[in-house]
């Protein structure tokens, strides 16, 4: 197929274009390059896609997907007949600092996207949603059947606005679309202003690191590989109307139209201090912590439901936590001893 991805040289859409490349897909990729972290590991990402076997599949274009009439030029030239959206303006705690910045990428820039797959009859709009929207919920573990109506920041809201917006567009013209709520993702190539990486700088560093709500956290954490193999997964199977779907009892599970969204988590929550232990040992160093309240936006834990996606594709997440950490800090070292970090 030829596939585009926004957000190509993001955490997830690098790992994602890599993928589709190897399999022989043709991949079109679109990113801005913005400065929310440094745009040289973005760079060093798009790079890493470019010496991969295939990379002559790839294309990559530097663009804003809240910028209309450039996302209408790339449809236009590219014909996409699946979109992976993963552009986002990401974080949690960013979004109380920055809000209009999650406004023009997170609903500008997904209405602009909906309208481009409408218009240039895109066969399945697969979107990054997030388990930030289960919000205030405490019912364990978190099922797409669940209640979403009281998130805690407002990058969940946009999030949770995006389910709304897809289904919208599923009903109103047709648009097959596919939204997965994906659970604190980590691997090579991850996120600066995530844990993992904030802790591995600290840890070798000697420095301190913070432990929110006093280390009473705990994270589904999810390796990038289950990510991808969701993504793909379901990416290779646009839904259709639920048979006999009750208009009664409707939940974000189920709908008359071609929409469906999926956790994507671990299953396997971990408490925050034991993943830092987990690091420390694949680093080969401790280092102090420093016991803080938690922070607005924040939730105490999350914990995923994935029978519905591996009933739908297949796929039951469940990487190993202590390989997943020794791959994620392979990379990093690697990374930093290369001067790139």
């Amino acid at each position: 197929m030829k596939i585009l991805i926004t957000g190509d040289a993001g955490f997830i859409g690098m790992h994602v274009a890599a993928r589709l490349i190897g399999r022989g897909d043709q991949v079109v990729g679109i990113d801005n390059l913005n400065d929310y972290y440094s745009p040289k590991l973005k760079q060093d990402r798009l790079a890493h896609l470019a010496q991969l076997p295939g990379a002559d599949r790839f294309k990559h274009i530097h663009a804003d997907v809240a910028d209309l009439e450039a996302v209408r030029r790339v449809f236009a030239e590219h014909q996409p007949e699946c979109v992976i959206h993963l552009a986002a303006q990401a974080g949690v705690r960013y979004s109380l600092e920055n809000p209009h910045a999650y406004v023009q990428s997170n609903l500008v820039g997904f209405v602009n996207v909906l309208e481009c797959c409408r218009h240039h009859a895109v066969k399945h709009l697969v979107y990054a949603s997030s388990s930030s929207v289960y919000g205030g919920n405490v019912q364990m573990p978190f099922s797409e059947t669940d209640r979403v109506d009281h998130p805690v920041s407002l990058y969940a809201a946009t999030k949770k606005s995006n389910e709304l917006m897809a289904h919208t567009y599923s009903h109103l013209f047709g648009l097959p679309t596919t939204g997965l709520r994906f659970f604190t993702v980590y691997g090579p190539w991850g996120r600066p202003d995530m844990a993992p990486m904030l802790f591995a700088r600290a840890i070798l560093a000697g420095e301190p690191i913070k432990i929110f709500n006093h280390g009473k956290m705990k994270r589904d954490f999810t390796f990038i590989d289950d990510i991808v193999d969701g993504v793909l997964a379901v990416a290779d199977r646009p839904p259709g109307a639920d048979v006999g779907c009750d208009r009664a009892n409707l939940t974000a599970a189920t709908s008359w139209a071609p929409y469906k969204v999926f956790n994507i988590g671990n299953s396997q929550p971990v408490q925050l201090l034991d993943f830092v232990a987990e690091l420390e040992r694949a680093l080969g160093k401790q280092t102090e912590k420093i016991f803080l309240p938690i922070q607005p936006g924040d939730v105490e834990a999350t914990f995923a439901d994935t029978s519905r996606l591996e009933a739908w594709g297949g796929v039951q997440p469940g990487y190993d936590i202590s390989l997943g950490v020794d791959a994620f800090a392979a990379w990093y070292l690697k990374y930093a001893e290369d001067g790139r970090i």
